[in-house]
């Protein structure tokens, strides 16, 4: 059983650095939309979304999608098991992908018998299809803790930092605006880098 995507048609109309463009810009985008809060639900401390959101992202960005149910199995009396394939189009090629998740089969307090197995497995299904929604479509990675956050300066911080360092001797301009073009500054770096530049502006007018 793998969890590897797979290629199921010829991919004739992938094999251009568009094709791949088009699929990367296609992942990014879903992967930075937001989850609307209202979607977004606590259970035991940990987040969850809800399913009717994703399958609307998924509509939304990879219409045609289907969900097969390739397996199912009990784990003992415990715990109910799906194995599903996602498939999905996108880039000019179809793809698929396999997921597994487990479902606990909730038992009556007094040991006399389950609650409802029939809603212990369509909840097996759920969070079935709804980890390969996050895996290959990246639907929620926001609140799933899979996003990539980009750490690259914007120019509007480029220009922020040479702005900063208007009043510095050359020689350390050439520095700081060498590292920024070179991409060693990040995001998270520029309060130091302009504490930096103001520590050396202070000790240029007490010389």
């Amino acid at each position: 059983m793998s969890n590897e995507v797979q290629v199921v048609e010829s991919p004739t109309e992938i094999t251009t650095d568009l094709g791949f463009d088009v699929i990367r810009d296609l992942h990014n985008t879903v992967s930075n939309v937001d989850t609307p809060k209202s979607f977004v639900k606590n259970k035991m401390g940990t987040d969850y979304v809800e399913y009717s959101y994703m399958r609307s992202v998924a509509d939304k960005y990879y219409p045609g999608w289907s969900w097969t149910i390739i397996n199912t199995d009990n784990l003992g009396s415990e715990a109910f098991m799906v194995h599903g394939r996602l498939k999905w189009f996108e880039g000019g090629i179809w793809r698929e992908g396999d997921m597994t998740a487990a479902h606990r089969i909730m038992q009556k307090r007094d040991g006399s018998g389950f609650v409802d197995v029939g809603n212990d497995i369509k909840s097996a299904n759920t969070d079935c299809i709804k980890k390969a929604f996050n895996m290959y479509l990246n639907i929620a990675d926001d609140v799933y803790r899979n996003r990539v956050e980009d750490t690259s300066l914007s120019e509007e911080d480029k220009e922020s930092l040479i702005a900063e360092m208007e009043g510095l001797d050359e020689e350390w301009k050439a520095k700081i605006s060498s590292s920024i073009e070179n991409g060693d500054v990040e995001k998270r770096d520029m309060s130091k880098v302009i504490s930096r530049i103001n520590q050396l502006k202070e000790e240029t007018i007490n010389e």
